[in-house]
């Protein structure tokens, strides 16, 4: 049986709780709100007890998939085990409960916190500045983009109205690169890398920038890298690097010493705040010193020894977000790299690196394998042969992995590469757990050939089974009928 709605076990005269009586003398809404901003009727809340909605909420829980729970193999999107005690130090009242309208001087702390990390990102990323203040990963790819904009509007050069995107690039870069009024070129990998040919003829002098992400969201590392910022950057335009997968080269490579110009990470995903969900995330940006004077402002800054906010930085992009990014992230972040420190950040890469070569090798005979390795962070299977061959496609092997208590992987992405199975086991996952999931896949294409209509009916033991997603996605209902 479905669980129930609130709605559905919901009856007049139910509470959870009963506050006690206002001593403020009540006034009519309409007094305080303009009259077209109210509603026509009483919106339907469902009136149940405390028991009722503890446990409505506890069985929803239950049923959602998380890290703890299991095995969340998620390609592109790097969903590891995120020590508690990260969680524990956001959660002191010193960050938590901080306002973040407090002045400078009764904020010294905060304000540490962030010129410090800045200062580690940058760093780390081989850069000279960086801001906290991006909330997510596309925010930080609309901010680099606009700090090019910026720069080359500085120089009066407003003839360049295009950015280039390869298409083993990240998904979002297109949408980035129009929010900031340019129109995105995509140009064609060979072999699952950039082809430079393509990209010397894309270039030219309209071109403001071009935007790689490295390694690519097929795992691979672009061994050309040198070679195309050179070329980028002889057409007079600038290079940006999506660092949704540094958590594959850090403490080994710096975007920055490939000759970047700005970059984006992703603390929810590399430095310990857990992704998935909608969120939380942060997209602290870096750039290189030429771009310096564009980054967002308020900028932390040190005078007298004390820490204080700057605003005064003429050419900046202004606010991309309020106040100072989602902090909380920060602080998660701040604790990840001091518990690593560089060494650790090193064994990070390796083990996440020797992880998905790892997966690829025991799977290249069970299911397609469409380029040649070596991985990086990520590896790209394909079911592609396995279609032809039973009717069982990727989304089929996707549905039943939810049965075995596996995250499904991305699937169809990147679109490069048909019946597309993304799977990234990042460093955090054992040696045991990896056999474990090799066996079921297998086990799965063994079914495919077996028993196909088993598959097509996948999952058989999950809340919610197979969905129209097409029409959940073209004709969505936002409310509850």
């Amino acid at each position: 049986m479905p669980q129930p709605t609130l709605l559905s076990i919901a009856q007049t005269g139910k509470r959870c709780t009963r506050l006690p009586a206002g001593d403020v003398p009540e006034r009519d809404l309409a007094d305080l709100v303009p009259v077209h901003h109210l509603r026509e009727a009483s919106p339907r809340l469902p009136e149940v007890s405390e028991p009722e909605i503890a446990r409505h909420y506890a069985l929803l829980a239950r049923d959602t998939f998380n890290i703890d729970r299991g095995f969340y193999p998620l390609g592109s999107c790097t969903m590891k085990y995120n020590p508690k005690v990260n969680e524990r130090i956001a959660a002191m009242p010193g960050w938590a409960l901080l306002h973040p309208d407090t002045p400078a001087p009764h904020a010294q702390g905060t304000l540490r916190l962030i010129r410090e990390l800045e200062g580690w990102l940058a760093e780390l990323g081989g850069m000279d500045a960086a801001t906290l203040q991006p909330p997510a990963g596309a925010a930080g790819e609309f901010c680099c983009v606009r700090m090019f904009r910026a720069y080359h509007d500085s120089r009066g050069d407003e003839r360049r109205t295009r950015i280039i995107v390869p298409d083993s690039a990240h998904g979002t870069n297109p949408a980035s690169v129009t929010r900031c009024a340019y129109t995105a070129t995509t140009i064609r990998s060979s072999g699952g890398r950039v082809d430079l040919g393509e990209l010397g003829r894309a270039l030219g002098d309209d071109v403001a920038g071009v935007m790689l992400t490295n390694p690519n969201t097929l795992g691979l590392f672009e061994t050309d890298i040198l070679q195309i910022v050179q070329m980028v950057h002889a057409a007079g335009a600038m290079a940006y690097y999506d660092g949704a997968n540094m958590n594959a080269i850090m403490g080994y490579a710096r975007p920055g010493d490939m000759g970047f110009d700005a970059m984006h990470f992703n603390l929810h995903k590399t430095f310990a705040t857990p992704h998935g969900g909608g969120g939380p995330g942060a997209g602290p940006v870096a750039v290189k010193e030429h771009l310096a004077p564009f980054l967002p402002v308020p900028r932390a800054v040190e005078r007298d020894g004390a820490l204080d906010w700057d605003w005064d930085y003429p050419q900046s992009i202004g606010r991309v977000h309020s106040y100072h990014g989602n902090f909380l992230v920060a602080v998660r972040a701040y604790a990840y790299l001091l518990t690593h420190g560089a060494e650790g950040l090193r064994r990070v890469s390796e083990a996440a690196v020797l992880n998905a070569n790892y997966l690829a090798e025991a799977l290249k005979d069970t299911l397609d394998l469409p380029h040649a390795g070596p991985f990086m962070h990520e590896c790209v299977l394909s079911a592609q042969s396995l279609a032809s061959e039973t009717g069982i496609r990727a989304l089929d092997i996707a549905k039943a992995l939810i049965d075995y208590g596996v995250h499904a992987p991305t699937v169809y992405f990147p679109l490069i590469v048909k019946e597309a199975i993304m799977v990234e086991p990042t460093e955090t996952e054992s040696k045991a757990t990896l056999d474990w999931f090799i066996a079921i896949v297998r086990e799965i294409v063994e079914q495919a050939r077996s028993d196909p209509q088993l598959l097509r009916e996948a999952p058989h033991h999950a809340s919610v089974r197979r969905v129209d997603e097409a029409t959940a996605a073209r004709h969505p209902k936002l409310t509850w009928g």
